[in-house]
């Protein structure tokens, strides 16, 4: 008996900090205009995707003191845009990044329980820690967490959200609209919690949303991060897009789930997804070679090669040779607030290994950072690009994709009219919405029956 295909969860990333955008391009738009984005979750719903995903930085970067502008700088409020998006969409989830490390649980809480009442039982969070010191500065607290204390200040904000979220029950709600009185029960949005990070009681004032608890998303790859999306994240990203590292993540991640009483259809593995489509494979190889050229300016292929070498390479020629010189290595790095220095553990490594490759191709310096850093993932004809999509996931490599197009807001238009029919014919994309809710969509359990349900499974 063959195995039934499994159904494919896409969703959209509208970039935020990133230099994936090509600017130059005459179809680029703003970042802050709300047409971009009532545009690009239009696309995205009439795609019937499963929700669009916004990013959040919390601090303009820098390089060398000055801010990075070769790159979109900054975005309007993560919660404003969502709320605003709520009203020209209908069934797209909407999902935002939240940072645990400079904010409050009840705050956060309330935020995303008022986002799911406004849009009907839509909204998704996902739980980001941060890393650095340059972030911290902007809040009263500033400073930053050491790894292992980011992720249990994460793990207790989340509990403490969902204890003040459960705090309000469906049918004290019920009772309330049917008599117009009000509540007889003391304890409904009452609230204690007593933690390591948290010390808070009190009585919790949004009323409980139509998902009950926003869907939880996650987004780190170490072993803590892969942990804590186990044990209680919805869906996680992920950064593997070839088929066997993909493979490796999800049977790591979806093996820790039963640790937690939880079953592997309980927690959704998504990576992020670039595309490059043509009439052909072969137009479709020649434009994404472009696309990533414009990319990767000569200017851009100088600061990146500064988040290696940490010391001002504005001399050299991105068109000449690597430099001779070798990374400065120490805590104090002239870029600030990128997460990929972090990439970099061992830059002495990096520089000696992109010198042998840079050699050995006969690149320049552009050329190196082309090649090196991100590619796109899906390169060809929409039927080569829905083929590629569907074999991943049939293949356990993932459960779908969240796609990050080059142009924006335009440019997820072409993958919605041109590969989503092919994946719609071959029956593994839905013609059309099922439900109303974002779990509905990503076909996860309420979280009232998902936690009885564990709770009888690990009792079992």
């Amino acid at each position: 008996m063959s195995k039934p295909l499994k159904q494919i969860h896409l969703a959209a990333h509208f970039p935020g900090v990133n230099n994936t955008t090509v600017w130059s391009d005459p179809a680029a738009g703003s970042h802050i205009e709300f047409s971009s984005f009532a545009h690009f979750a239009r696309t995205a719903e009439r795609a019937k995707f499963d929700f669009l995903f916004l990013a959040e930085g919390l601090r303009l970067r820098e390089q060398g003191g000055e801010i990075y502008d070769l790159d979109v700088v900054g975005r309007p409020d993560t919660f404003t845009v969502l709320a605003a998006l709520a009203a020209v969409t209908d069934r797209l989830g909407l999902t935002g990044t939240i940072n645990s490390t400079f904010n409050e649980p009840y705050e956060v809480a309330r935020q995303f329980a008022s986002l799911d009442h406004l849009s009907g039982g839509r909204s998704a969070w996902n739980v980001v820690t941060s890393w650095d010191a340059f972030t911290g500065e902007n809040f009263r607290r500033g400073g930053f967490l050491p790894q292992e204390e980011r992720y249990s200040r994460a793990k207790e904000f989340l509990t403490t959200a969902h204890e003040l979220l459960d705090s309000w029950r469906g049918d004290e709600i019920l009772a309330d609209q049917a008599t117009g009185t009000f509540l007889r029960d003391a304890k409904a949005g009452a609230f204690v919690h007593q933690g390591q990070h948290f010390d808070i009681h009190g009585r919790f004032n949004v009323p409980r949303s139509p998902q009950g608890r926003p869907v939880i998303f996650q987004a780190g790859d170490s072993d803590e991060g892969r942990e804590f999306a186990a044990a209680d994240a919805d869906a996680i990203f992920s950064r593997y897009s070839t088929l066997k590292e993909g493979q490796a993540f999800y049977t790591d991640v979806k093996s820790r789930l039963a640790t937690y009483g939880r079953r592997p259809e309980d927690l959704l593995i998504l990576p992020a997804a670039t595309f490059v489509l043509g009439d052909t494979d072969q137009e479709a190889a020649e434009l994404a070679r472009e696309v990533r050229r414009q990319q990767v300016s000569g200017a851009t292929a100088i600061k990146h090669l500064e988040f290696v070498w940490n010391r001002d390479l504005s001399a050299y020629d991105p068109e000449g040779p690597l430099p001779d010189v070798d990374p400065v290595v120490s805590e104090e790095h002239i870029s600030r607030g990128r997460a990929q220095v972090r990439m970099y553990r061992d830059p002495i490594a990096i520089a000696r290994e992109w010198r042998q490759l840079a050699e050995a191709n006969k690149w320049s310096i552009r050329d190196l950072v082309i090649n090196t850093g991100n590619r796109q993932t899906f390169v060809g004809s929409p039927a080569t690009v829905a083929q590629t999509i569907n074999d991943f996931v049939q293949a356990d490599a993932s459960d779908g994709f969240i796609l990050v197009p080059h142009i924006t807001p335009g440019g997820l238009d072409p993958f919605a009219d041109k590969v989503v029919p092919l994946l719609q014919e071959q029956g593994v994309f839905r013609a059309d919405y099922e439900g109303t809710t974002l779990r509905d969509h990503l076909g996860l359990a309420h979280p009232d029956a998902r936690t009885s349900a564990a709770r009888e499974r690990a009792a079992s």
